[in-house]
């Protein structure tokens, strides 16, 4: 691997100590903050604007399905590509990537346009997130790994509940929008690559082994499938419902960052629960919850949307975390990179298929059976976990991993949260 002029890159230097490793975080948390920022609000206005310019409902559900698509692509490739040309330049490359791809979307709104370009943005993002997660994770020991993880969860939460409002604040229609979004993630390059920051080890190219992984832990592969099936969706025509039911720009706006906001505050609660009990159980409980919650917003109108999707947002959310906390503890040190990257594909899996699907459902029976269909999801995957249940013990509480509230990101990630030999 060489520098910006060919030459090979000087060794990084060790970790700083206390607060000079923890001042070093800034412009990396900068970095993420700012494409975060731009990523959420693009994520709802696709909907959006994609539905004021005529577009079907069917066809923003592929538009909505080709990011994931662009999402596991980075999977597979970011590793490799990192390991070529390093951590900078990648990050630039994927930068210049998704703004391109956010000007094409303002320059030919076309829905197979705006297919391949949210395909291009998938990759470019998720390969972005596996390059700032590397750093993070080259900063991190067993000292200071949670308050890390969570300043990113943090910086996660504020970013994207925030970038909600910049929708109704500039307008979804017109160009200043997409320029914007652009704008932003031009911004991100600055804080890295002004920084001394040194590319780290690079991040470990895993072999993708989906049969293994699911022999390894059933109801967390299903677990992430169903997660895909609906939270995709969720974060794709969740705005077309809201729209759907008579919500302006400020209402979708608050109604996109509840579900956020509420994914978040419960996610601690459930995995304290799950610590202590059988973490199917949760699982059960937590989807029950969220199949529950989709029934009434199927039914729901005036406040009792907002209600309906806190409840919604706080018991489907967590549901990625719990899935992939129930598969640690079936699995051993130094499988977690393998794992993570084999739970991305069974979520990718699901997030590929199900904006296509709720699509449909919207298209033939109208809004409201968007989350009839979410519901009808979680109630399958109940089912699963119960019938496996009966399949397998429970994992001593003694042998469990420590529940991580993650982000569903790279692969990269739960390296992190498992220290850098994969121990907890």
């Amino acid at each position: 691997m060489s520098d910006a002029n060919g030459a090979a890159p000087a060794p990084a230097p060790p970790p700083a100590a206390g607060g000079s490793r923890l001042a070093t975080l800034l412009p990396i948390l900068l970095s993420a903050g700012i494409l975060l920022a731009g990523n959420g609000v693009l994520l709802t206005l696709v909907a959006v604007r994609g539905r004021a310019e005529g577009f079907t409902d069917i066809q923003l559900g592929l538009i909505g399905a080709a990011y994931y698509v662009g999402n596991f692509a980075a999977c597979l490739l970011t590793a490799r590509l990192i390991q070529r040309s390093g951590h900078i330049r990648i990050f630039a490359v994927m930068a210049a990537l998704a703004a391109i791809a956010v000007l094409v979307m303002l320059l030919l709104v076309d829905p197979w346009v705006w297919t391949g370009a949210r395909c291009v943005m998938g990759l470019a993002f998720a390969g972005i997130a596996t390059v700032i997660e590397s750093w993070l994770n080259s900063l991190a020991d067993r000292g200071n790994r949670g308050r890390i993880l969570s300043l990113y969860r943090i910086v996660d939460l504020g970013a994207v509940t925030g970038a909600q409002f910049l929708m109704p604040a500039v307008g979804p229609e017109g160009f200043a929008i997409f320029v914007l979004v652009a704008i932003f993630y031009c911004t991100a390059l600055i804080p890295v690559s002004a920084s001394r920051l040194s590319n780290p080890e690079p991040p470990e190219s895993a072999l993708l082994r989906p049969r293994a992984i699911w022999l390894l832990s059933p109801v967390a592969c299903a677990g992430c499938i169903t997660i895909g099936l609906t939270n995709g969706a969720f974060r794709t025509l969740g705005p077309v419902y809201a729209q759907g039911m008579g919500l302006d720009v400020e209402r979708i706006a608050l109604f996109m960052s509840l579900g956020i906001a509420a994914g978040a505050i419960f996610q601690f609660p459930l995995g304290w629960l799950s610590d202590r009990f059988d973490r199917r159980s949760v699982l059960i409980a937590s989807t029950a919850g969220a199949a529950a919650a989709s029934l009434l917003l199927s039914h729901a109108d005036g406040t009792l949307i907002y209600a309906g999707v806190f409840l919604f947002g706080g018991f489907a959310f967590p549901l990625y975390s719990l899935s992939v906390a129930h598969a640690n503890d079936h699995a051993r040190p130094g499988q977690y990179v393998e794992l993570s990257l084999g739970l991305s594909f069974f979520f990718s899996l699901g997030a590929t298929v199900g904006p296509f699907a709720a699509s449909l459902v919207i298209d033939r029976f109208g809004p409201p059976a968007f989350f009839l269909y979410t519901s009808l999801m979680h109630g399958a995957f109940v089912a699963f976990v119960l019938y496996r249940m009966t399949r397998r013990p429970a994992v001593p509480r003694a042998m469990r991993a420590r529940f991580v509230a993650l982000i569903r990101s790279s692969p990269t990630l739960l390296r992190l949260t498992r220290g850098r030999n994969g121990a907890p």
